[in-house]
C-alpha cells in the first residue's frame, strides 16, 4: 500500500457548513477547480510532478475558487494547501482506496465545517467527471500493475479494515 500513498494526491473540499445552500456551492467550486485546472494537470506523468504544479497553481486555486463562491453571492474565505493528510479507505464503483496519509489538495470554504468531498487528484481520476465513481481508463494506467491489482479488489479488503484499525490505535 506504501507504493499507493506515494504515488497518490488526493484532492478534498470542505464545505462551510452542513447547509444545503453551502453543499451545493462545494459542488459549484469542486466542478469549477476540476474544469478549469483539468487539462494542465492531465499532463502530468509523476507524482512529484503533481505537488510541483499544484504548489504553484495554489495561488490562482484560491482566486479562482474565490470568485467562484462570490458570483454566487457569498463572502465566504476559501483557504488552498497542499498537505499531507489522513484518509479513510474509500470504496467507489469500481475500485477502493486504502485509508492512509496521502498527499491531498485542501480546498477549505469558509469555516469547513459541513461534509466535505474528496477524490484522486493524481493520477487524474476525477478531472473530468466529478460526479463520476468510476476512473478513466487512461488516468488509471499511470499506477503500477500491482497498484492497479490493489485498487480493484482481489481481497483487499480485510486488509484495509486491519489498518485502519491498528492506524486509529495509533493516532
Amino acid at each position: 500500500e506504501s507504493a499507493l500513498y506515494e504515488d497518490t494526491v488526493r484532492i478534498h473540499i470542505l464545505a462551510n457548513s452542513d447547509s444545503r445552500e453551502d453543499q451545493d456551492l462545494k459542488l459549484k467550486v469542486r466542478d469549477a477547480i476540476l474544469s478549469e485546472f483539468s487539462s494542465e494537470l492531465s499532463q502530468l506523468e509523476s507524482k512529484a510532478d503533481a505537488e510541483a504544479a499544484l504548489s504553484a497553481l495554489i495561488p490562482k486555486i484560491e482566486d479562482f475558487a474565490r470568485e467562484v463562491i462570490e458570483n454566487e453571492g457569498y463572502e465566504y474565505t476559501v483557504t488552498v494547501t497542499l498537505s499531507e493528510e489522513w484518509y479513510d479507505t474509500r470504496e467507489y464503483e469500481s475500485f477502493t482506496l486504502p485509508a492512509g496519509v496521502y498527499t491531498s489538495l485542501r480546498v477549505v470554504i469558509g469555516e469547513g465545517g459541513g461534509r466535505n468531498w474528496w477524490c484522486v487528484m493524481f493520477p487524474p481520476l476525477c478531472l473530468d467527471m466529478a460526479t463520476e465513481d468510476a476512473p478513466r481508463d487512461d488516468a488509471i494506467k499511470k499506477y503500477s500493475d500491482e497498484e492497479i491489482t490493489l485498487i480493484s479488489g482481489g481481497g483487499y479488503k480485510v486488509k484495509f479494515k486491519l489498518l485502519e484499525m491498528i492506524s486509529g490505535a495509533f493516532s
